[in-house]
């Protein structure tokens, strides 16, 4: 061990420690500044910030970094680094393939502006809002806090439908009511009890809709859109206004519907008894 302590000459390993602090501390500047300032430059380009961007660049400076290296500290040419990175770089690029497609892909994304880190969209069947965009994925998270981690190879040839916050707060809780009714009533009395039931729930950037579309055997069906803030629990908002709404006099009740119903088929299986 003495031996090996004596072969080792120490003032060129603390030249070698020192001088690959200095490229660490340089790189790690150097990726600040330049962070902060591709930033400031996408702003005022207008282009969507997401991370992807930041993440090549950083890239880069540390690719720099090591080849800069390279040489003083490990004794390596960069040049035969780099000849051997490109004959060991086919290998590499077929255990990569998915990664280097998402990165193209993240970037053909952002760089086109198909989706942009605060849009309002829908893909697949799940909407959100897209969060960020990275080298792999883009993720999007719903009203309820989940989120969901796509693909950016998959969403570059997936369909996708941009969301308006109308759309996005939407809780749509369907109910009938018996014929007659005053319906503008009912829907006051609806949006009051919307407010009950739901409270600090309701986004108050919009009002609930309360819409009637449509006739049937259970009588005029309506919809009241409410609209929720984010994380709330959409089927526990739906369920209390249900449960307020059960109990109102205008609610259309199984019996009087069959009743109706009834009523409507003998109609129209003997008409004559009408006149």
């Amino acid at each position: 061990m003495e031996d090996i302590l004596a072969d080792i000459d120490t003032s060129a390993l603390v030249g070698k420690v020192v001088f690959l602090a200095v490229v660490v501390g340089v790189a790690l500047l150097v990726q600040r500044i330049v962070s902060h300032g591709l930033r400031r430059a996408l702003d005022a380009a207008g282009v969507p910030k997401a991370s992807i961007f930041v993440n090549v660049v950083r890239a880069v400076i540390w690719a720099f970094a090591l080849l800069a290296a390279l040489e003083p500290v490990f004794g390596v040419q960069p040049t035969a680094f780099v000849a051997a990175l490109g004959v060991t770089s086919v290998v590499i690029s077929l255990g990569l393939q998915d990664t280097v497609s998402n990165i193209v892909a993240g970037l053909g994304l952002m760089m086109g502006r198909v989706v942009r880190p605060g849009d309002q969209v829908t893909i697949s069947g799940f909407t959100g809002e897209v969060v960020d965009v990275t080298w792999r994925s883009t993720m999007v998270r719903d009203r309820g806090g989940k989120v969901e981690v796509i693909p950016n190879s998959v969403l570059n040839k997936t369909a996708l439908m941009r969301e308006t916050d109308w759309s996005v707060t939407n809780c749509p809780v369907e109910f009938y009511v018996e014929p007659g009714c005053d319906l503008d009533a009912v829907a006051r009395e609806v949006r009051g009890l919307a407010r009950k039931a739901c409270g600090a729930a309701l986004d108050p950037n919009f009002t609930t809709e309360v819409l009637f579309d449509g006739l049937g055997p259970m009588g005029v069906h309506g919809t009241a859109h409410l609209h929720l803030v984010a994380g709330s629990n959409y089927s526990g908002q739906a369920d209390a206004l249900v449960r307020a709404m059960s109990r109102a006099p205008w609610i259309a009740r199984p019996a009087v519907a069959a009743a109706g119903a009834a009523s409507a088929t003998a109609a129209a299986t003997h008409p004559t008894e009408r006149q």
